[in-house]
C-alpha cells in the first residue's frame, strides 16, 4: 500500500523466512519526484526494518551466467571456502540457497547449495569446477554455463 500510494511499481522481489525471521528484497520503480517521500514513508513502517538503496543509473556488465549445484558432507567453513574460490575466479553470487539434510542411506548430514552466478566473459568454467572439487574429496559439484548473455 505504501509503495502504491507513492506511485511506485513493485517490479520484482525475493523473500525468505528462516529461523523465525523474515527478510526480503524488493525492486521498485518510482517517479523521481516521489522517491524521497516513499523512502521516508517506508522508514515509518513500525512493523518492518527497511533499508532503501537507489539503483538508478546502474548498468548491467557483459559476462556469463552460471548455475552451481553443490552437495557434500556438512562441515564448518564450507561456505567460506567456496566463496574464496569464486572470488579468486572473479565470480559474483547473485542468488544463493543452502540447506542441510540427512543422507538417504547413512543419515549423515549433507550440505546442499544452489547458486546463480555471474562472471566475466573470460571465465574458465572448467578450472573453476576443478578448483571447487579440490576443496574436498566428498564434494560433488555441478556447474552449468548459460551462454545467453
Amino acid at each position: 500500500a505504501t509503495i502504491s500510494a507513492h506511485q511506485g511499481n513493485w517490479l520484482e522481489s525475493s523473500m525468505s523466512h528462516l529461523a523465525g525471521k523474515f527478510a526480503g528484497i524488493v525492486r521498485v520503480a518510482v517517479p523521481v519526484a516521489q522517491a524521497a517521500a516513499l523512502k521516508a514513508a517506508l522508514g515509518q513502517l513500525a512493523a518492518l526494518k527497511v533499508v532503501v538503496e537507489s539503483a538508478a543509473g546502474k548498468s548491467v556488465p557483459a559476462g556469463r551466467r552460471l548455475k552451481l549445484a553443490l552437495v557434500g558432507h556438512d562441515r564448518i567453513g564450507i561456505v567460506r571456502e567456496v566463496s574464496q574460490v569464486l572470488a579468486k575466479h572473479v565470480v559474483n553470487v547473485e542468488k544463493l540457497e543452502t540447506y542441510t539434510a540427512s543422507a538417504p542411506m547413512s543419515a549423515e548430514t549433507l550440505f546442499h547449495a544452489q547458486a546463480e552466478l555471474f562472471a566475466g566473459a573470460g571465465l574458465d568454467a572448467r578450472a573453476l569446477k576443478a578448483e571447487l572439487e579440490r576443496l574436498s574429496d566428498d564434494l560433488m559439484v555441478d556447474i552449468t554455463l548459460d551462454e545467453t548473455i
